[in-house]
Parts: C-alpha cells; sequence; structure tokens
C-alpha cells in the first residue's frame, strides 16, 4: 500500500487530534514535526514515533521524505507557510481559518493555481458523520430549497487565553476562532450561495474573567491571563444573492445560564437541526413530523470528525478523490469574516 509521508507543523493544543488520526490510519506515515517550542515538538515525537523533529518549519518542508502537511500554528502564519509548503511540492492540510486577511488569502489561492499542489482548509464539521448523514437527505432533494440558517455557540467561560486572545496572532476572538465552524457548515450545507452582504456586532464588556473560581474552561498551551486584545462575543446577519441568509452569535465569555450549540437549516420542503442532534422535520400527507436519524454520533463527535477530515485529505493525496473543502471555500469564508469585524467597527453594512 502507497503510505502519504506527513509532516505536522505546529505542535500546540489542536495538532492532537491530528496525530492521534494520523496514527490510526494505515494510509499514513508520520515522518516529521515541527514547533518553535523544541521540548513539545520532541514530546509529540517521542509519543507518535515520529522520526524527525524541527524548530524551522522552512526546514522540515526541505525535507524530501514529507509528501504533505498539517498546518496547526498561529492564525497569523497560516498563510506564510501554506504557501511555502505549497512552493515546496507538498499538499496542505492548513486549520482554519485560511488565514486573517483577504490580501494573504488571496496569496494562497495563486500559490495553489501556481503550484498545482492542493490546499485542504480545516472544517472539520464539514466531516462529521452527521454531516454525512444529513447531506444526503439535501442532495437527495428531501429539504428542498434551503434558504435561512441560524447558529448560535455560546461559551459562558471560554476565552482560552494565549494566542487565542491576541488579536495580532489570532485575527480575531470567538468569530474567527469557533463562528468560523458554523459559519462555514451553514454555508456548505446552503449550496456555499454568493454572497451580497453582511452587517455585524462585536462586544467587548467581559474580557477574559480570569478571576472567576471554582468552574473549568479550556485553556491555550501558553495561557497568560493579563492578555485578552479579542471580542467576548459577536453576531452577525449574512445575506446571499440568493435571497438566503444565515445569522450567527458566538460567544468566548458571556453571562449565560449555559453553554450551548445550536445549529439549525431550513427548506421550502423540510429543515433540520444539527445540533445539538440531527434531526429533521418535514411534513407528510398533511401532517408535521419530525425524523431521528438512528446514527452512532447524532451529534459532533470531535474526535471522529477529525480522523473523516485527515482521512478525506490522504485519499485526496492519493488521487482518491477531490478535497470537499478548497481553497477557494477558504477565501470566501475570511471574506465573509472580515465583513463582520469590518461592519462591527464601522457600524454599517458591508456590501460585496
Amino acid at each position: 500500500m502507497n503510505k502519504v509521508k506527513i509532516g505536522l507543523i505546529g505542535a500546540g493544543s489542536i495538532s492532537e487530534s491530528h496525530l492521534i488520526a494520523y496514527k490510526a490510519n494505515p494510509k499514513v506515515e508520520l515522518v516529521a514535526v515541527c514547533d518553535l517550542n523544541e521540548e513539545r515538538a520532541r514530546d509529540k515525537a517521542e509519543r507518535y514515533n515520529i522520526p524527525n523533529v524541527y524548530t524551522d518549519y522552512k526546514e522540515l518542508l526541505a525535507n524530501k521524505d514529507v509528501d504533505a502537511v498539517s498546518v496547526c500554528t498561529w492564525n497569523n502564519s497560516h498563510a506564510e507557510i501554506s504557501i511555502a509548503a505549497l512552493r515546496a511540492g507538498k499538499n496542505v492540510l492548513s486549520e482554519k481559518p485560511l488565514c486573517k486577511t483577504v490580501d494573504e488569502a488571496l496569496k494562497v489561492e495563486q500559490a495553489v493555481k501556481e503550484t498545482g499542489k492542493f490546499l485542504q482548509v480545516g472544517y472539520v464539521r464539514r466531516h462529521a458523520s452527521n454531516i454525512a448523514v444529513l447531506k444526503k437527505f439535501i442532495d437527495a432533494g428531501d429539504l428542498g430549497d434551503i434558504y435561512f440558517a441560524k447558529a448560535s455557540l455560546i461559551r459562558r467561560l471560554g476565552n482560552p487565553g494565549g494566542w487565542f486572545a491576541d488579536k495580532e496572532r489570532s485575527g480575531g476572538g470567538p468569530l474567527i476562532d469557533i463562528g468560523v465552524h458554523v459559519i462555514d457548515l451553514c454555508w456548505y450545507l446552503m449550496g456555499r450561495p454568493k454572497v451580497k452582504s453582511v452587517s455585524g456586532n462585536t462586544y467587548n464588556k467581559l474580557g477574559n474573567r480570569s478571576h472567576i473560581e471554582h468552574y473549568d474552561f479550556y485553556k491555550a498551551a501558553d495561557y497568560d491571563a493579563s492578555l485578552n486584545t479579542v471580542e467576548d462575543m459577536a453576531n452577525a446577519l449574512i445575506r446571499f444573492e440568493n435571497g438566503a441568509s444565515i445569522m450567527v452569535d458566538v460567544s468566548f465569555s458571556l453571562h449565560a445560564k449555559n453553554e450551548s450549540t445550536v445549529i439549525n437549516i431550513y427548506g421550502d420542503k423540510g429543515g433540520a437541526e444539527i445540533e445539538p442532534k440531527l434531526s429533521i422535520a418535514t411534513e407528510r400527507h398533511n401532517t408535521i413530523i419530525n425524523i431521528d436519524p438512528q446514527i452512532t454520533s447524532p451529534g459532533f463527535d470531535f474526535q471522529g470528525a477529525f480522523y473523516n477530515e485527515t482521512s478525506h485529505f490522504v485519499d485526496c493525496c492519493l488521487g482518491l478523490n477531490e478535497t470537499n473543502s478548497p481553497v477557494e471555500d477558504g477565501v470566501e469564508m475570511i471574506k465573509i469574516l472580515n465583513a463582520v469585524y469590518q461592519s462591527a467597527a464601522e457600524g454599517r453594512e458591508i456590501q460585496f
């Protein structure tokens, strides 16, 4: 069996999900890992039996044994590293978001065109097993024309700190970190319509709330309670040329009673609740009915989705498939996210 030789760039928290998934794939050989923190890179190399360790990603890319890379670094380095990897002849799986700015996104897209290699954007929710089930219903026309989606991903206390809280490195807060997932998923299921306008709001009211006691939350590997330059919360209305729309609200920190993830899409023949678990609403014989698909993971299976995502990437590297998350989708999403931030800053709707 031909194996894809994978190099991993960035050995922070999210890299663990990539490594677990790659290690379980018989079509993969993990050959290199790179991180600015050599100790962290060596720890990953030891645990996953990876022979080559680097602190400079350019040295990893010069390794001719590496066929493809996962880019799991800070958002502000995604574009630079992805472009270098493409030009080094490697296929790329880049963690979301593709980058920080539209200019960067267009440069990555150009590098894909010029090199003939491909880049898959890490929209892991597209690869969840419940989405695979729902997509069959959508593609068969069971939901009809999907014209509205509503997504809410609320953390009451969830600012991870570290680079996540540093706008220079992250590009923003919950909107660009977790909002990108739910906006992309809704847009993908709606058939990726062209954006017409975006109106958004961001709020910086609560900060990282590091004074809160007795309540655990996810913290970045470089957590620093003194640093926070990103929004607590964002909301947006995204309108499309075909008349469809998405409403979204996301938060790192909010005076909410509970954490919540709710994602719904609505068509003229049926609708679907995606989170917290997949359920389809429609009508038959003049009667409203709910359909609850009997599947192992009706909600979002985090690690399972990463296995599906990396397996899809590997199959694309082997020429067995074409990526369902191409660079063009990454570019469009960066345009949307930047428009939300611009709308919030300028207090007006942004036209495309």
